[in-house]
């Protein structure tokens, strides 16, 4: 069973290239802009040799923080696309291999519907984050290397300023643990993207998010109620890995200054594992995508090729 999704897991990966060109690129988009922007800076002689003087004066905490933010705003680029990645390549995955009807092939092998869906869960829910994780650590190091050789031509000790500061293992833990948390939370959804990948005929993105914008739309004039917004949109909004703040706080630039200083420059620390771990909304949401995922095994099997 194990070897079985692995060999299914590297198909995905032969298959949906962009899991690994997407991040890739982002990478080296952030990485042309760290040079660029150094250049530019580098043209203020007076002012970037009094902020690298007044940068060697300061405490390490506060360089940490300052590194600290500068990680997670690098890091909020990759997460970004994760999600999008992920939306495409779930509505995609049982979809296409109907309308190239390659799933004609896959099915002359010894591997099974439920085999097959279950490794593109996988793949959305484990894969994807792990290889965008990656890449955010590499490019990390990248923009921190281009840094120390900036700051070094520039006259001051990068091995200070930058490598003794950068808070690199506390704060790949917690992005680490994030991007894992982060499909885990929002699993209905990729589990009704997979459905509706099994099921639509054409136009998965369409089918997928038109029942999402028009039935709370209906609720809402046909009941009065906003139970069905609410399990969406909070859903979408807020997350228990810190402390019901919405995931986006991870990212921002003044609310991380303010709980990075508060924390003690750990990113970790602003992670309430256990309490995303115990939230009932954690658990039901996996169910809800286990049942959505069934789902799609059952059309999968029984569904025609077109």
């Amino acid at each position: 069973m194990i070897n079985t999704q692995i060999a299914l897991v590297r198909r995905e990966l032969w298959e949906h290239r962009s899991i690994i060109v997407t991040p890739i690129v982002i990478g080296v988009i952030v990485a042309m802009m760290s040079v660029t922007g150094q250049v530019a800076v580098s043209a203020m002689d007076h002012a970037v040799d009094i902020a690298l003087l007044g940068a060697s004066n300061v405490g390490e905490h506060e360089r940490a923080i300052a590194l600290n933010v500068l990680l997670i705003s690098i890091s909020s680029l990759f997460v970004l696309a994760m999600w999008v990645l992920t939306v495409f390549y779930t509505l995609d995955a049982l979809y296409a291999e109907r309308k190239d009807k390659s799933i004609l092939f896959w099915r002359s092998m010894p591997v099974t519907d439920a085999e097959t869906v279950i490794s593109k869960l996988l793949t959305a829910i484990v894969v994807i984050p792990i290889v965008s994780f990656a890449i955010i650590a590499v490019t990390h190091l990248v923009v921190l290397v281009i840094s120390s050789v900036w700051v070094g031509i520039r006259g001051a000790n990068a091995w200070h300023l930058v490598w003794q500061s950068a808070p690199l293992a506390d704060n790949w833990l917690a992005t680490l643990t994030f991007v894992l948390a982060l499909p885990l939370w929002l699993s209905p959804f990729i589990g009704w993207f997979l459905l509706v990948s099994a099921y639509t005929r054409r136009s998965p993105l369409l089918i997928a998010f038109l029942p999402i914008i028009i039935l709370p739309m209906l609720e809402r004039s046909l009941l009065g109620t906003s139970a069905f917004a609410e399990a969406i949109f909070v859903r979408t909004g807020a997350i228990p890995l810190f402390g019901g703040r919405a995931g986006s706080d991870f990212f921002e630039k003044e609310e991380n200054l303010r709980r990075l200083a508060q924390s003690g420059d750990s990113a970790l620390s602003i992670i309430d594992l256990g309490g995303f771990l115990l939230s009932p909304g954690l658990w039901l949401g996996l169910l809800v995508c286990g049942l959505f995922t069934a789902a799609a095994v059952y059309v999968r099997r029984y569904r025609g090729e077109s």
